[in-house]
């Protein structure tokens, strides 16, 4: 009885064993990080950039909750898309008559534009105070609270305020530090539409140091005589730019009364830009927009920004009617079958809220 088992326990173990030995050979094939690590995650439009990140397996750890924050946001090339907010932004109080907050619009452009969803996961959201924390934690975002000592940042700032000077100088001084831990960034306001993924638009070239908006474009990218607007920039980290966030920072004691763009544009005029070295290209208005200048193109359009603009109110309101627009092509552009090239039988609404905002009277039409 003991012999007539040993062939059937013998038939039961061979299978067993070649399947063994075929896994040991299928691995003995293949790159142990291949099987161990996940892909590395690479954004197309940046593919031009100098720097990569490191493997995880081999970067040190974050020294802090800002550097930890940087490098979840970060995309391959060590490129983040920098948001910063207060309550005023996030909470739905501040919004007359609309369910929307800053923040709200914000979002919703990436999900309504065209290539930009993928690019929320790079968005990290600057927290000024703890009710902007804790809404871009529910919301499930890339969050990071700044700490500002002795200055409450949560009510709304109106334009030129004394808290509103403050907190572009405070925005100022931890942009300076990004940048010094070698992280290049799209800097937006989050009153910019993001319609576009607006890498498409900025250049490649390893030698841009800076990319900036500007409020009106006078058709010469290289011209300084460009009037620059801070609500959206992309900079590149390096020595250059570096010294040229420091010193503008510098600047901000000896500056009262003077918003930081303006100390900005007058370090330009002054010849500083020069004085360091720095390229820097000035976008034109026909990609990234504002209502200080209306892109007349919505088939080339990026961003839309609520610049010239002063009240939280208004911009909600006139953000909410650019939404509504570019709804609007899209579904004409879906239907119609045109080109993109072709002409948008439509302008962009009034922007009603912002001119009131300045004590203008206008109808609510579109034109």
């Amino acid at each position: 009885m003991e012999k007539s088992k040993t062939p059937i326990l013998n038939l039961t173990i061979l299978p067993l064993l070649f399947t063994g030995l075929l896994y040991i050979v299928l691995i003995s094939n293949s790159s142990p990080a291949s099987l161990l690590l996940p892909p590395r995650a690479t954004f197309p439009a940046c593919s031009g950039h100098r720097k990569s990140a490191e493997s995880p397996a081999h970067e040190a750890p974050p020294r802090d909750d800002l550097e930890l924050a940087l490098r979840r946001a970060s995309m391959g090339n060590r490129t983040v898309i920098i948001a910063i907010v207060n309550q005023a932004y996030v909470d739905p109080a501040n919004s007359e008559d609309s369910d929307w907050t800053m923040l709200d619009l914000f979002l919703e452009s990436f999900w309504l534009g065209e290539g930009t969803r993928k690019l929320l996961d790079h968005v990290l959201v600057v927290a000024l105070d703890r009710t902007a924390y804790m809404m871009c934690r529910f919301r499930r975002l890339n969050c990071y609270k700044l700490v500002s000592d002795g200055v409450d940042f949560s009510g709304e700032k109106l334009f030129m305020s004394g808290d509103f000077l403050k907190m572009m100088w405070r925005r100022t001084n931890f942009l300076t530090d990004v940048l010094r831990r070698g992280y290049d960034f799209i800097f937006t306001d989050t009153d910019v539409m993001w319609l576009r993924n607006p890498f498409i638009r900025l250049s490649s070239d390893e030698t841009e140091d800076l990319q900036i908006s500007t409020d009106s474009f006078n058709g010469d990218p290289r011209s300084e005589e460009n009037y620059i607007n801070t609500g959206f920039y992309f900079v590149r980290s390096n020595n250059r730019t570096i010294s040229l966030f420091e010193m503008w920072y510098s600047m901000k004691d000896n500056s009262t009364g003077i918003k930081e763009q303006d100390v900005l544009v007058n370090l330009m005029q002054s010849g500083n830009f020069k004085a360091l070295g720095l390229k820097v290209r000035f976008l034109d208005s026909l990609y990234f927009s504002g209502f200080c200048t209306d892109s007349r193109d919505f088939g080339s359009v990026s961003t839309v920004h609520a610049n010239c603009c002063r009240s939280i109110v208004a911009k909600i309101f006139d953000l909410t009617a650019v939404l509504r627009d570019w709804k609007r092509y899209r579904f004409w552009h879906r239907k119609s079958g045109y080109a993109r090239n072709e002409t948008f039988p439509y302008k962009w609404s009034n922007h009603v809220g912002c001119l009131k905002s300045w004590g203008i009277p206008i109808n609510n039409t579109l034109t």
